[in-house]
């Protein structure tokens, strides 16, 4: 997620406005959980200073920050002091409509030691394959194996509920993988593992690409999000074109507050402006994710594009095709970014541009 991650930390990145961890907070509290722990390592302060001890979301918060990485099942067993009793673990970049109460239900129906959120996929060779009975009993796990050779079209879906025990399965110290070492070694000893199989919407929002799809997806209605207590004021959201909008706004799209928008600018659809934004006349904004602070000068175009907070894009540059630009970045007047560009604060004044 480079170079938007520069400045922010990646469960930090907003969804809508609000942060994307937020979101999952509010995901975890709608299913009755009140005590998060969170595992980081990467400018873990922006986070502590966003949600501090978890009152303001109506949670407990306890930070434990890692020194060095230590794997999925290693930042488990670094936490292990602060879990008493059976606990939910979640990626910190997945999208999904997980009825994660739904999921604690089935888990202790089962009475085994741990539930891991599955999903069928047209192709699993991208990602680790959990191979169950019928009962939904884990036998294996396969690692990214060949299209032709997958045991099954079900994948590991990064969301598990976990009984306490399961920590002191872990080795303490050193770097874990939890699908690698941990769970296989569990299936070993004979204890039970269970698969929780659903066909929710799964988005893994890690990659710039991916966290545009989870906007235009939103905005398209095919992933409700959610509102709760949790939010700040979001702004609007027009999702339909029935919906009330200016007559240069072509919906879907969100506009947060105190966005100005010109008269002969061009904005829509699937166009996501963050608050204290400005886009300047004749200008154009679609297919695109403006974080807070953005100004878009006249006659820019913006398209298929994510731009961090408080960017500035020059008189009639065109800013396309997949490129992000980092925090408090300046694209000069006129300029034409190369496909897929990466621009920072440090190297905008000498962006490359295209020919023609």
């Amino acid at each position: 997620m480079r170079p938007l991650t520069y400045g922010t930390p990646k469960p930090m990145v907003p969804l809508f406005g609000i942060p994307f961890l937020e979101r999952t907070m509010g995901r975890l509290r709608t299913a009755g959980v009140r005590d998060v722990i969170l595992a980081s390592g990467y400018l873990p302060q922006a986070i502590e200073d966003h949600f501090g001890d978890g009152s303001r979301i109506g949670m407990s918060v306890t930070y434990v920050v890692e020194a060095v990485p230590l794997g999925t099942a290693g930042a488990l067993r670094n936490v292990a002091g602060h879990i008493k009793g059976t606990f939910f673990v979640l990626n910190g970049d997945v999208l999904t409509t997980l009825d994660l109460a739904a999921m604690y239900t089935f888990h202790k129906s089962k009475g085994g030691l741990g539930t891991i959120h599955a999903l069928k996929v047209e192709d699993p060779s991208a990602f680790g394959c959990v191979v169950r009975d019928a009962d939904g009993r884990v036998s294996a796990f396969i690692e990214k194996p060949k299209r032709e050779d997958a045991p099954t079209d079900e994948i590991n879906a990064g969301t598990y509920i976990l009984e306490r025990r399961i920590l002191d399965e872990i080795p303490d110290g050193r770097s874990v993988s939890i699908e690698r070492e941990t769970f296989p070694k569990i299936l070993g000893a004979g204890e039970r593992l269970y698969s929780f199989v659903t066909n929710d919407y799964w988005l893994d929002v890690g990659r710039p690409e991916q966290y545009l799809k989870a906007h235009h997806d939103i905005l398209a209605g095919q992933l409700p999000l959610v509102a709760s207590d949790l939010e700040a004021e979001p702004g609007q959201l027009w999702q339909t074109a029935a919906s009330e909008h200016p007559p240069n706004v072509n919906p879907p799209v969100f506009i947060g507050a105190d966005v100005t928008i010109d008269s002969s600018a061009i904005v829509g659809p699937f166009a996501v402006i963050g608050s204290g934004s400005t886009i300047g006349a004749h200008a154009l904004v679609r297919d695109a994710v403006l974080w807070d602070g953005v100004q878009i000068a006249d006659d820019a175009q913006v398209v298929d594009a994510i731009l961090a907070s408080n960017v500035r894009i020059g008189r009639g540059a065109i800013v396309s095709l997949g490129a992000v630009i980092g925090h408090d970045a300046e694209i000069v007047p006129g300029a034409i970014l190369e496909p897929q560009a990466r621009v920072t604060a440090i190297n905008a004044e000498t962006v490359p541009t295209a020919k023609g």
